[in-house]
């Protein structure tokens, strides 16, 4: 299975996440798209250089919603830390404590899990708010 999150960069918020069982350009277009339904377009979006992310379909959704696309150089790790620190608290707070059998059984404990990260677990980074506390305060 595969996870995908769009992530606030100033409040840590996660707007939105998917799984899938295939990391393919078409989910992840729709997962960008049902974010933006949710809660706006953003400025700019910011990926690596997967095949999925640099393909046609989720460039042209990027570009055709009027939002800048940024991608993180080949082995610039560091530019995509706040998603990769996202994954680090997933696995290790979530995932490995509790592995799932199937699909069913990963999607319902990261919704809760989500939902937890955004509105009641404190980040040291951003002075131990919320992030949806933080997130609101930007709107």
């Amino acid at each position: 299975m595969y996870l995908m999150a769009i992530i606030d960069l100033h409040s840590r918020f996660v707007v939105h996440w998917s799984v899938s069982n295939s990391m393919d350009a078409q989910w992840c277009a729709k997962t960008l798209e049902e974010a933006v339904v949710q809660h706006g377009k953003p400025e700019i979006i910011n990926t690596d250089q997967g095949s999925q992310f640099t393909s046609d379909e989720f460039s042209s959704t990027v570009l055709g919603k009027e939002i800048k696309l940024s991608m993180d150089g080949k082995g610039r790790a560091t530019d995509i830390a706040f998603i990769e620190r996202l994954w680090g608290s997933v696995k290790y707070e979530e995932i490995y404590l509790n592995p799932p059998n199937d699909g069913l059984d990963l999607f319902l404990p990261l919704a809760e899990y989500f939902e937890y990260y955004n509105n009641e677990r404190r980040h040291g980074p951003i002075d131990y708010e919320r992030p949806m506390d933080m997130f609101k305060k930007a709107a």
